[in-house]
């Protein structure tokens, strides 16, 4: 999947490398600079850890990936992962729901969703290395685990998203709403299109962000 550009790809000092870097911290929140650093530690270990066994998903079949190649991944100990999760199944579980990236990723009202989420889409991929929804992409790799991120995705995805659409067919057009957006997902971090990833998250998003939008707005 790794070609490189040929010499006619648009210059741009935000090309495509820029996936690579990293966005500016958060200012801790209240809760978080009130917490004891023992439970600090333990919950930026637990993201750690969810954040590898992502990464891997996306790139192995579930069957290969080792509690020992998270932990590498991840920076802590295999048995600080079973501490925290029990098993490989328990994390794995968490993995596989979409329902906080959901939350996220369907942050706004219908008026400006469409906008809303090839914007959410692009600025994880860019700035984070993430994206909400790619996981299904790989899931012919994982079997019967391929199985549950289906029914996952269904359910907590494109159901969740027709259920907030208003008119006819909500289903269908959420569906391809979402397909769309994965389309877009694939073409920017998965193929690293080179004329995507050269141009600006902003025109990205006028461009493409009226089309998603036409499928949830009732005609």
């Amino acid at each position: 999947m790794g070609s490189t550009a040929s010499s006619s790809t648009p210059a741009s000092p935000r090309g495509p490398d820029r996936g690579s870097a990293s966005a500016p911290a958060p200012p801790p929140s209240a809760s978080a600079s009130c917490a004891p650093p023992g439970r600090r530690d333990a919950e930026a270990s637990k993201a750690a850890i969810v954040r590898a066994a992502r990464h891997l998903l996306a790139r192995h079949a579930h069957g290969d990936i080792t509690l020992k190649a998270v932990a590498e991944r991840a920076g802590v100990s295999p048995p600080l992962i079973l501490k925290y999760f029990g098993n490989k199944d328990a994390l794995f579980s968490q993995v596989m729901s979409f329902e906080t990236d959901a939350d996220a990723f369907f942050d706004a009202p219908v008026a400006g969703l469409g906008r809303h989420m090839v914007r959410h889409l692009l600025t994880g991929q860019a700035e984070r290395g993430a994206d909400p929804i790619l996981r299904i992409v790989f899931a012919p790799l994982h079997g019967e685990q391929g199985d549950i991120l289906r029914a996952n995705f269904r359910t907590q995805v494109a159901q969740r998203l027709s259920e907030r659409l208003p008119g006819p067919d909500a289903g269908l057009r959420a569906e391809l709403a979402v397909g769309m957006l994965i389309g877009l997902g694939v073409m920017y971090g998965i193929a690293r299109g080179p004329w995507v990833r050269a141009a600006e998250i902003d025109e990205i998003t006028d461009r493409y962000a009226p089309a998603v939008q036409a499928l949830l707005t009732p005609g």
